[in-house]
């Protein structure tokens, strides 16, 4: 199979993938999130910077190694394999017996044993590390979707039942796990891989030196993706963590959906051709501008029609969340391009100035953090938009030297698709104030809005000629 068939069969089960989970996950957060209280929520969102340390210092980027590597054979997977096993055990029961400084610092007692117990976690996901791997490095996403769609179901069933019966916090625990369990069952049932008796020691420091790069990168930027969960958890209530993580997972639903079905396409599609500068230009630049013009006008209408949104989904008690989801929505727009701009530094081979870059990201990230602190939770949030937009140009230093595209023309290519949903955005919103908001209850004015906007939206960009939109029709007519 081509490569350019290989793409198209991987974003089309990506998507498959993407959009069962998501919309399962999302359906199943829904319910729980109007039967559960924020502050419930809150408890759980305040262990995601452990949870993602946990996972990055198992995985010590050598499974992206694996991925970029061209010639691998079964003593690669199985070193990779014994080596995240290891460091899973060793991982947990250092998170174990630091729970309680954990608890102690958010103030918060029962974190000690929901750390001790959804941590469990690091161990059952260790198991199918390598089998994902090796689906993605041949983009065998139909399969990755066979496994997790029936995982959600499964873990959105079990937390639902434990929410309905009175379990609380305990819910969203045993659903994580459950799903984790499910999933590593069924990836060994379907890729039949197995490791080899084997720890290469060549092999492992080959991958251990690219990997340890990603590895710190990964932590650091861990740490400061889950900073706010952790500086809100620290200074406010958890409700008010539980609202700012229902408003950033509501705002990454779109963006991580089709960043995510794109970034499993395309590190595995530019790691092939890595070595052709000029092709790789290109199709970044498609890539990027096709992925800005599908989530950009998205979250501009999520944010204009934030209220009625939260309260048909989450009811009344999460309205507080809505000034948040608004202003992180304009964090969003630019969250795709950070990623593939890393993602040219990752197939180039040059994880040393992935993790120069991440340095020098968060340093600005402290000093932003440091000031918008003064200011109360909303300066965090505004913060954050600032440092998205600063992180745009320092992300694209390298990547637009590898390529000859700058940061400057970069934002040449997405500015337009920006500045029309933005103007798709401000009539929206005209239109819901003045003549809808007297009128229509929240589901016929999420309709009304919603469906006006795309229309209005590609109706204006068919008429401005927008670039991606003539290659989705391209691609459409050639279907």
């Amino acid at each position: 199979m081509s490569l350019k068939k290989k793409a198209l069969s991987g974003v089309f089960w990506s998507s498959m993938q993407l959009f069962g989970t998501q919309g399962i996950g999302f359906i199943v957060t829904t319910i729980l999130a109007r039967i559960l209280l924020p502050s419930e929520f809150g408890l759980i969102a305040m262990l995601g910077v452990f949870i993602g340390l946990g996972t990055a210092l198992i995985n010590s980027g050598l499974t992206q190694s694996l991925i970029r590597t061209q010639n691998l054979d079964e003593e690669d997977y199985s070193t990779v394999f014994f080596f995240n096993l290891l460091g899973s055990f060793i991982i947990y029961g250092i998170i174990f017996f630091v729970a309680p400084f954990i608890a102690e610092f958010y103030n918060q007692n029962l974190l000690t044993l929901i750390i001790r117990v959804y941590c469990v976690t690091f161990i059952i996901n260790a198991f199918s590390a390598i089998q994902i791997t090796r689906l993605t490095k041949t983009m065998d996403f139909k399969t990755q979707t066979k496994v997790t769609v029936p995982s959600i179901i499964v873990g959105g069933i079990a937390g639902i039942i434990m929410a309905y019966n009175g379990y609380g916090v305990w819910s969203l625990v045993w659903s994580g796990i459950i799903q984790s369990l499910a999933a590593t069952i069924q990836l060994w049932y379907w890729t039949k891989w197995r490791p080899l008796l084997a720890f290469n020691l060549k092999k492992f420091r080959y991958h251990f030196h690219y990997g340890v790069k990603l590895m710190f990168s990964g932590v650091i930027d861990i740490v400061f993706t889950n900073a706010y969960t952790l500086i809100i958890g620290k200074f406010f209530m958890p409700a008010q963590v539980g609202f700012y993580n229902r408003a950033d997972s509501l705002q990454m639903l779109p963006v991580g959906s089709i960043s995510s079905i794109i970034t499993k396409v395309s590190f595995p599609m530019f790691s092939a051709i890595q070595y052709d500068d000029v092709r790789l230009k290109n199709v970044y630049k498609r890539i990027m501008q096709m992925v800005i013009f599908l989530v950009a006008p998205a979250l501009i209408l999520m944010a204009v029609l934030a209220e009625p949104l939260f309260r048909l989904l989450f009811t009344e008690k999460w309205l507080p969340a809505v000034p948040y989801f608004q202003i992180l929505c304009c964090n969003g727009i630019l969250y795709p391009i950070h990623s593939y701009n890393l993602q040219i530094l990752n197939v180039k081979g040059r994880s040393d100035l992935f993790l120069k870059l991440e340095i020098i990201k968060k340093i600005v990230a402290v000093l932003v953090i440091v000031i918008s602190l003064n200011f109360g939770i909303y300066g965090l949030l505004y913060g954050s938009v600032i440092t998205s937009v600063l992180a745009f140009f320092i992300n694209t230093h390298y990547s637009g030297k590898f390529l000859d595209y700058t940061a400057w023309e970069q934002f040449k290519d997405l500015v337009p698709t920006i500045i029309l949903s933005l103007s798709v955005g401000a009539i929206i919103y005209f239109f819901d104030q003045v003549l809808v908001n007297n009128f229509f209850y929240d589901f016929s004015r999420l309709i009304f809005g919603g469906l006006f906007g795309v229309l209005l939206f590609l109706a204006t960009s068919y008429l401005f000629k927008i670039s991606s939109l003539i290659e989705l029709i391209h691609i459409i007519k050639r279907k």
